[in-house]
């Protein structure tokens, strides 16, 4: 099967590279959306801009194309337009687990005409295990945005880890985040995982917070590094 990925470069759609890799399905392309506003419906904000360096570390083809609405429908109709101008797939891969309504529903709607299928990869299961089966697998992802009570500042470039996985966990059960950030409560960068060449590390970033829980991580500058070599981080 021919695929294309809507590719935030956040843990979710980098696991549905994985997902479909795993499958031996053909990935044609990545797309991914930059909205120059912070309100938009279907789209993350912080650090999409970056994908072009993740797509490059596994080695996909990669289109990346700005919004400015915050519409859903409008913004899935340019999903679609952009679409009919790749080469031709049988489907459309989001990541999470299926609780991205507002956005499965626009992209479906959307892409009906052209007879296109669309779907979460890791549809109907539990979120939790998602990411410690990522996690467990050498992924390794940063937070980038939040909009939650339970998050704050210090959150803005946090590294969820075997190591700090539980206790994030448990802040999702005590403030009612959803685990995952399914929802708009948080979203991440990935960093690391299988399919990277090398490692993707921040070396400076700065946050811009809205309230004392939402905001979102400005990221100035990259490095690619062999995955046993640190760089130290500079904020």
């Amino acid at each position: 099967m021919k695929v294309g990925i809507m590719f935030s470069g956040g843990k979710d759609s980098t696991f549905a590279i994985d997902y479909c890799v795993s499958r031996g399905w053909s990935i044609e392309w990545l797309l991914s959306v930059k909205p120059n506003r912070t309100d938009c419906f279907l789209f993350h904000f912080a650090t999409v801009e970056h994908t072009p360096v993740l797509a490059e570390q596994m080695g996909f083809k990669h289109r990346l194309i700005t919004c400015s609405v915050a519409d859903p429908e409008q913004e899935a109709e340019l999903v679609r337009k952009e679409v009919e101008t790749l080469p031709k797939v049988d489907a459309v891969v989001l990541g999470g687990v299926g609780l991205q309504e507002t956005q499965l529903r626009s992209i479906q709607t959307a892409l009906q005409p052209l007879h296109i299928e669309v779907f979460a990869a890791h549809a109907g299961q539990e979120h939790d295990k998602v990411m410690l089966a990522m996690l467990d697998q050498g992924y390794r992802f940063m937070i980038t945005q939040i909009a939650s009570d339970g998050l704050g500042q210090k959150d803005l470039g946090l590294v969820l880890s075997p190591d700090n996985i539980q206790q994030f966990f448990s802040r999702s059960a005590k403030f009612g985040f959803h685990v995952g950030g399914e929802g708009g409560y948080y979203d991440t960068f990935t960093i690391d995982g299988p399919l990277f060449k090398n490692k993707v590390q921040v070396i400076a970033s700065h946050p811009v917070m809205e309230t004392s829980c939402s905001g979102h991580l400005v990221v100035d500058k990259l490095a690619l590094v062999a995955k046993e070599v640190l760089v130290t981080q500079k904020n």
